[in-house]
């Protein structure tokens, strides 16, 4: 099954954009809007992969990036297709319904293929509909058929008058499909509320418009521009291109686009240099500017919690100094809760991020750190820095909040000194219990 999270999106009537591998990135969501898609899948994500990833701000691209732990960017969004864009993930198990139970705030849609009888089909759709789905696609084919097979379009249709919600049809576009006017006439015969195109829009994206087809060349030019403007995976843009070209693929256009290795090369192909340099150029200012116009480290808010791209260095601090003392102590001061620390631990490395609350406010590093300890500085810091408030750095002044007992416990000799280690371990003991707690509670 399929899942798809949206926002405020209506399902009766309107023409989408299917869920593509490889072909749903932002530059071909984007010219599908352009050309008059109402709705539009990005490719399918695996919900585990998704889950690993970090949600950052890009502010010289003006895009939300979900990027996974290689730096790879599994999802990139902005402003233009706010409210019409389906985040789509995938569970890889087979039919179980479970899954569609209802925990997110947002409407949630499933996609399926027909199954093997009309009534194993319509028992499905059913179980589906009774978990609150907002519409169901459906791909008129057995899981067994390809493309090449003709799409069962009275399987769909039965599906449509079995269920109360939006049917959206989908798998029309080699028979039925072939250009805007069609659209229309395969919603009808499906009996569908809507329809969902993949394969027609992915050879030409212009088949959504109510102008008629445009021409490929100048569709793949005005794709590629979305491409270089957003900085798009080049291989995957190559692909794109490739299924435009698609019987073209082995002319002289079609080979120097395969053997190009950058979006620049690309841009050389369908002589779009210019283009490509004034983008560069404008992307660079942009870069500049963020750069020279406000700290990189500024605070982003992420949801409910403020972040900032932090790690805690130890040689930054003095001996039995940390940030988490500092937090500790001013909260006291000012007669608070002491910090509360979430710790998470990631998978695939065992890195460890955790949030601290303080005051009914949380906040974060967007870095991974190697141990549970120093993801709780990390936090501690960002806390800090966003409060203003001295975190105990070589070289800052005297704050009096806990340097003032740790040195002088450090210049009065070894007796001293051994009362100053186990007031620290006493301490250390307030600080650690809460986050312990927080810990299993989390499932860390």
């Amino acid at each position: 099954f399929i899942l798809s999270l949206l926002s405020r999106l209506s399902f009766s009537n309107i023409t989408a954009l299917a869920p593509m591998v490889r072909v749903g990135t932002l530059p071909m969501r984007l010219l599908a809007l352009d050309y008059g898609a109402d709705v539009v899948y990005c490719e399918e994500l695996i919900d585990i992969k998704m889950a690993l990833c970090q949600r950052q701000v890009n502010d010289v691209l003006q895009t939300v990036d979900f990027v996974a732990p290689d730096d790879r960017v599994m999802f990139r969004t902005c402003e233009r297709e706010k409210d019409r864009v389906v985040f789509q993930m995938v569970r890889q198990k087979k039919k179980k319904i479970f899954i569609l139970t209802l925990v997110v705030s947002k409407p949630v849609t499933c996609k399926i293929r027909i199954l093997p009888s009309l009534e194993e089909t319509l028992s499905l759709v059913r179980r589906i509909e009774k978990t609150g789905v907002a519409a169901i696609a459906v791909h008129g084919r057995f899981k067994e058929e390809r493309p090449r097979h003709p799409v069962h379009c009275d399987y769909i249709q039965a599906v449509a008058q079995a269920v109360s919600i939006p049917v959206i049809a989908n798998g029309g576009s080699l028979d039925l499909v072939k250009s805007n006017g069609d659209i229309q006439e395969f919603r009808k015969a499906a009996g569908a509320s809507s329809v969902m195109l993949a394969r027609a829009a992915m050879w030409n994206p212009s088949v959504f418009s109510g102008q008629g087809l445009l021409p490929v060349e100048r569709v793949m030019e005005e794709y590629l521009k979305y491409a270089i403007r957003y900085d798009n995976n080049p291989f995957n843009t190559k692909y794109c291109l490739c299924q435009m070209l698609r019987d073209k693929v082995e002319s002289p256009l079609g080979k120097q686009v395969q053997s190009a290795q950058t979006n620049a090369e690309i841009s050389e192909a369908y002589g779009l240099q210019d283009f490509y340099r004034q983008t560069q150029e404008q992307l660079q200012a942009r870069r500049d500017a963020v750069q020279s116009g406000s700290r990189p480290d500024r605070p982003v808010l992420d949801g409910d919690v403020v972040t900032m791209p932090v790690r805690f260095e130890r040689r930054e601090y003095p001996p039995q100094i940390t940030p988490k003392m500092f937090l500790l102590e001013w909260s006291r001061k000012e007669k608070l809760e002491q910090p509360l620390y979430e710790t998470v631990q990631r998978c695939q490395d065992r890195a460890f991020q955790s949030t601290v609350t303080v005051a009914e406010r949380k906040y974060r590093s967007t870095l991974w750190e190697k141990s549970k300890k120093f993801a709780e500085q990390a936090a501690a810091i960002v806390c800090l820095r966003v409060l203003g408030i001295p975190e105990g750095r070589i070289g800052e002044e005297d704050s009096g909040l806990v340097c003032k007992r740790k040195r002088e416990a450090k210049l009065n000799g070894a007796a001293d000194e051994e009362g100053s280690k186990k007031r620290h371990v006493a301490e250390d003991q307030q600080e650690e219990e809460p986050v312990q707690r927080c810990q299993r509670t989390a499932g860390v």
